[in-house]
Protein backbone atom coordinates (compact mmCIF):
# COMPACT_ATOMS: atom_id res chain seq x y z
CA UNK A 1 0.00 0.00 0.00
CA UNK A 2 1.32 3.59 -0.80
CA UNK A 3 2.37 5.46 2.12
CA UNK A 4 0.74 9.16 3.01
CA UNK A 5 3.58 10.94 1.59
CA UNK A 6 3.30 8.78 -1.74
CA UNK A 7 -0.02 9.28 -2.12
CA UNK A 8 -0.35 13.29 -1.02
CA UNK A 9 2.22 13.31 -3.92
CA UNK A 10 0.14 11.02 -6.33
CA UNK A 11 -2.90 13.53 -5.61
CA UNK A 12 -0.72 16.77 -6.14
CA UNK A 13 0.64 15.09 -9.15
CA UNK A 14 -2.96 14.79 -10.72
CA UNK A 15 -4.29 17.41 -9.50
CA UNK A 16 -1.27 19.68 -11.40
CA UNK A 17 -1.44 17.01 -14.58
CA UNK A 18 -5.40 17.40 -14.78
CA UNK A 19 -6.15 20.84 -14.31
CA UNK A 20 -3.50 22.62 -16.07
CA UNK A 21 -4.44 23.94 -20.11
CA UNK A 22 -3.48 20.92 -22.46
CA UNK A 23 -5.54 19.59 -25.48
CA UNK A 24 -8.13 18.08 -23.14
CA UNK A 25 -9.32 21.21 -21.44
CA UNK A 26 -8.61 23.48 -23.90
CA UNK A 27 -11.19 21.90 -25.84
CA UNK A 28 -13.94 21.33 -23.59
CA UNK A 29 -13.50 24.97 -22.55
CA UNK A 30 -14.41 25.33 -26.19
CA UNK A 31 -16.85 22.77 -26.15
CA UNK A 32 -18.93 24.31 -23.18
CA UNK A 33 -19.00 28.10 -25.05
CA UNK A 34 -20.08 26.86 -28.17
CA UNK A 35 -22.26 23.32 -27.59
CA UNK A 36 -23.05 23.98 -23.70
CA UNK A 37 -22.34 21.80 -20.65
CA UNK A 38 -24.52 18.91 -21.03
CA UNK A 39 -24.13 18.46 -24.42
CA UNK A 40 -20.51 18.61 -23.38
CA UNK A 41 -20.32 15.41 -20.93
CA UNK A 42 -20.16 12.48 -23.37
CA UNK A 43 -16.68 14.79 -23.90
CA UNK A 44 -16.08 14.77 -20.61
CA UNK A 45 -16.62 11.16 -20.00
CA UNK A 46 -14.89 10.07 -22.89
CA UNK A 47 -11.62 11.83 -21.86
CA UNK A 48 -12.05 10.37 -18.09
CA UNK A 49 -12.39 6.37 -19.71
CA UNK A 50 -10.01 6.95 -22.46
CA UNK A 51 -7.29 8.14 -20.22
CA UNK A 52 -8.05 4.61 -18.15
CA UNK A 53 -8.19 2.41 -20.74
CA UNK A 54 -4.56 3.95 -22.05
CA UNK A 55 -3.38 3.52 -18.28
CA UNK A 56 -4.36 -0.32 -18.07
CA UNK A 57 -2.58 -1.05 -21.65
CA UNK A 58 0.34 0.81 -20.34
CA UNK A 59 0.31 -1.07 -17.06
CA UNK A 60 -0.16 -4.70 -18.80
CA UNK A 61 2.62 -3.56 -21.03
CA UNK A 62 2.89 -1.73 -23.60
CA UNK A 63 5.27 0.88 -22.05
CA UNK A 64 7.58 -1.78 -22.47
CA UNK A 65 6.77 -2.34 -25.59
CA UNK A 66 6.87 1.38 -26.44
CA UNK A 67 10.06 1.20 -25.41
CA UNK A 68 11.55 -1.38 -27.79
CA UNK A 69 9.97 0.75 -30.54
CA UNK A 70 11.16 4.69 -30.03
CA UNK A 71 9.56 5.72 -33.56
CA UNK A 72 6.64 4.95 -32.09
CA UNK A 73 6.63 7.81 -29.52
CA UNK A 74 7.80 9.97 -32.77
CA UNK A 75 4.99 9.06 -34.86
CA UNK A 76 2.58 9.59 -31.96
CA UNK A 77 3.48 13.23 -31.88
CA UNK A 78 3.05 13.79 -35.27
CA UNK A 79 -0.95 12.39 -35.26
CA UNK A 80 -1.60 14.17 -32.20
CA UNK A 81 0.19 17.17 -33.90
CA UNK A 82 -1.69 16.49 -36.91
CA UNK A 83 -5.15 16.17 -35.72
CA UNK A 84 -4.76 19.32 -32.77
CA UNK A 85 -3.83 21.63 -36.09
CA UNK A 86 -6.67 19.76 -37.56
CA UNK A 87 -9.17 20.73 -34.65
CA UNK A 88 -7.57 24.44 -34.42
CA UNK A 89 -8.41 24.68 -37.86
CA UNK A 90 -12.38 23.44 -36.65
CA UNK A 91 -12.27 26.22 -34.48
CA UNK A 92 -11.42 28.97 -36.60
CA UNK A 93 -14.11 28.30 -38.64
CA UNK A 94 -16.45 28.14 -36.18
CA UNK A 95 -17.72 31.78 -36.17
CA UNK A 96 -21.22 31.74 -34.58
CA UNK A 97 -23.80 29.63 -32.41
CA UNK A 98 -25.70 28.37 -35.08
CA UNK A 99 -23.15 27.87 -38.15
CA UNK A 100 -23.31 24.53 -37.74
CA UNK A 101 -19.69 24.13 -38.55
CA UNK A 102 -18.31 20.37 -37.49
CA UNK A 103 -16.60 22.28 -34.10
CA UNK A 104 -20.36 23.36 -32.95
CA UNK A 105 -20.81 19.59 -32.17
CA UNK A 106 -19.19 18.69 -28.98
CA UNK A 107 -17.37 15.50 -29.22
CA UNK A 108 -19.37 12.08 -29.00
CA UNK A 109 -17.93 9.56 -26.02
CA UNK A 110 -16.47 7.61 -28.24
CA UNK A 111 -14.37 10.30 -30.33
CA UNK A 112 -13.09 11.93 -27.13
CA UNK A 113 -12.00 8.41 -25.83
CA UNK A 114 -10.01 8.15 -29.23
CA UNK A 115 -8.69 10.82 -29.39
CA UNK A 116 -6.17 10.61 -25.82
CA UNK A 117 -4.37 7.66 -28.20
CA UNK A 118 -3.33 10.74 -30.32
CA UNK A 119 -3.34 12.80 -27.02
CA UNK A 120 0.65 13.99 -26.36
CA UNK A 121 -0.20 14.87 -22.74
CA UNK A 122 -2.22 12.44 -22.15
CA UNK A 123 0.25 9.89 -22.88
CA UNK A 124 3.11 11.68 -20.99
CA UNK A 125 0.90 12.08 -17.84
CA UNK A 126 -0.17 8.42 -17.83
CA UNK A 127 3.77 6.92 -18.76
CA UNK A 128 5.40 8.92 -15.79
CA UNK A 129 2.17 8.35 -13.22
CA UNK A 130 2.14 4.74 -13.87
CA UNK A 131 6.45 5.27 -13.76
CA UNK A 132 6.56 6.59 -10.13
CA UNK A 133 3.86 5.63 -8.52
CA UNK A 134 3.05 2.05 -8.98
CA UNK A 135 5.00 -0.57 -6.52
CA UNK A 136 6.64 -3.87 -8.61
CA UNK A 137 5.97 -5.66 -5.54
CA UNK A 138 2.17 -4.64 -5.39
CA UNK A 139 1.38 -3.71 -9.06
CA UNK A 140 -2.03 -4.28 -8.92
CA UNK A 141 -3.36 -2.58 -6.09
CA UNK A 142 -0.57 0.57 -6.71
CA UNK A 143 -1.71 0.89 -10.64
CA UNK A 144 -5.75 0.69 -9.26
CA UNK A 145 -5.08 3.38 -6.64
CA UNK A 146 -3.36 5.57 -9.78
CA UNK A 147 -6.77 4.74 -11.71
CA UNK A 148 -8.60 6.21 -9.24
CA UNK A 149 -6.72 8.87 -8.52
CA UNK A 150 -6.64 10.18 -12.15
CA UNK A 151 -10.91 8.98 -12.58
CA UNK A 152 -11.84 10.51 -8.97
CA UNK A 153 -9.81 13.59 -9.35
CA UNK A 154 -9.52 14.31 -13.12
CA UNK A 155 -13.14 13.96 -13.94
CA UNK A 156 -14.59 16.74 -11.72
CA UNK A 157 -11.13 19.19 -12.81
CA UNK A 158 -11.56 18.52 -16.64
CA UNK A 159 -15.63 19.14 -16.55
CA UNK A 160 -15.11 22.69 -14.83
CA UNK A 161 -13.28 23.90 -17.98
CA UNK A 162 -16.53 22.76 -19.84
CA UNK A 163 -18.69 24.44 -16.94
CA UNK A 164 -16.83 27.70 -17.45
CA UNK A 165 -16.79 27.64 -20.98
CA UNK A 166 -20.35 27.36 -20.37
CA UNK A 167 -20.78 30.30 -18.08
CA UNK A 168 -19.28 32.32 -20.88
CA UNK A 169 -21.94 30.96 -23.86
CA UNK A 170 -24.30 33.82 -23.11
CA UNK A 171 -21.74 36.90 -23.22
CA UNK A 172 -20.20 35.01 -26.02
CA UNK A 173 -23.13 35.55 -28.21
CA UNK A 174 -22.85 39.81 -28.56
CA UNK A 175 -20.46 40.80 -31.44
CA UNK A 176 -17.56 39.12 -32.49
CA UNK A 177 -17.09 37.67 -29.22
CA UNK A 178 -17.42 33.88 -30.22
CA UNK A 179 -15.00 34.15 -33.32
CA UNK A 180 -12.24 35.39 -31.07
CA UNK A 181 -12.74 33.34 -28.46
CA UNK A 182 -12.42 30.64 -30.33
CA UNK A 183 -9.52 31.79 -32.58
CA UNK A 184 -8.01 32.24 -29.29
CA UNK A 185 -8.49 28.64 -27.96
CA UNK A 186 -7.55 27.25 -31.62
CA UNK A 187 -4.15 28.83 -31.02
CA UNK A 188 -3.59 28.04 -27.34
CA UNK A 189 -4.61 24.21 -28.87
CA UNK A 190 -1.22 24.95 -31.19
CA UNK A 191 0.82 26.24 -28.72
CA UNK A 192 0.16 23.02 -26.51
CA UNK A 193 2.03 21.21 -29.07
CA UNK A 194 5.12 22.79 -28.24
CA UNK A 195 6.01 21.20 -24.88
CA UNK A 196 5.68 18.19 -26.42
CA UNK A 197 7.88 18.73 -29.39
CA UNK A 198 10.20 20.58 -27.05
CA UNK A 199 11.07 16.95 -25.08
CA UNK A 200 13.59 14.89 -26.07
CA UNK A 201 12.86 11.35 -27.16
CA UNK A 202 15.26 10.20 -24.78
CA UNK A 203 13.77 11.97 -21.67
CA UNK A 204 10.24 10.28 -23.09
CA UNK A 205 11.64 6.74 -23.47
CA UNK A 206 13.33 7.11 -20.11
CA UNK A 207 9.40 7.09 -18.80
CA UNK A 208 8.35 4.25 -20.23
CA UNK A 209 10.18 1.23 -18.76
CA UNK A 210 10.46 3.07 -15.34
CA UNK A 211 7.49 0.60 -13.56
CA UNK A 212 9.22 -2.58 -13.85
CA UNK A 213 12.57 -0.74 -12.20
CA UNK A 214 12.37 -1.10 -8.51
CA UNK A 215 14.94 1.25 -7.34
CA UNK A 216 13.01 4.02 -9.35
CA UNK A 217 9.57 3.44 -7.93
CA UNK A 218 9.40 5.54 -4.70
CA UNK A 219 10.83 9.16 -6.35
CA UNK A 220 8.23 11.62 -6.18
CA UNK A 221 7.14 13.82 -9.16
CA UNK A 222 9.29 16.44 -8.49
CA UNK A 223 12.36 14.32 -8.69
CA UNK A 224 11.58 12.97 -12.03
CA UNK A 225 12.39 16.30 -14.07
CA UNK A 226 10.29 15.46 -17.44
CA UNK A 227 6.62 15.12 -15.79
CA UNK A 228 6.12 18.92 -15.54
CA UNK A 229 7.53 19.28 -18.47
CA UNK A 230 4.65 18.66 -20.18
CA UNK A 231 2.29 20.68 -18.38
CA UNK A 232 0.91 22.88 -21.49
Amino acid sequence: MMSTEQLLALIGFVTVMTATPGPNNLMLIASGANAGFRRSLPHIFGIAIGCQVILVCVALGLGQLLSQFPQAITLLRVGGATYLLYLSWQLVRSTALHDGTAQAQPFTFFQAALFQWVNPKAWMMILTGVATFTDPADFSVSVAIVAGAFLLIGLPLISSWSLFGALLKQWLKEGKRLKLFNRTMALLLVASLVPTFGLQANEADSQLPAAAQPDETMTVPVQREPWWQSVM
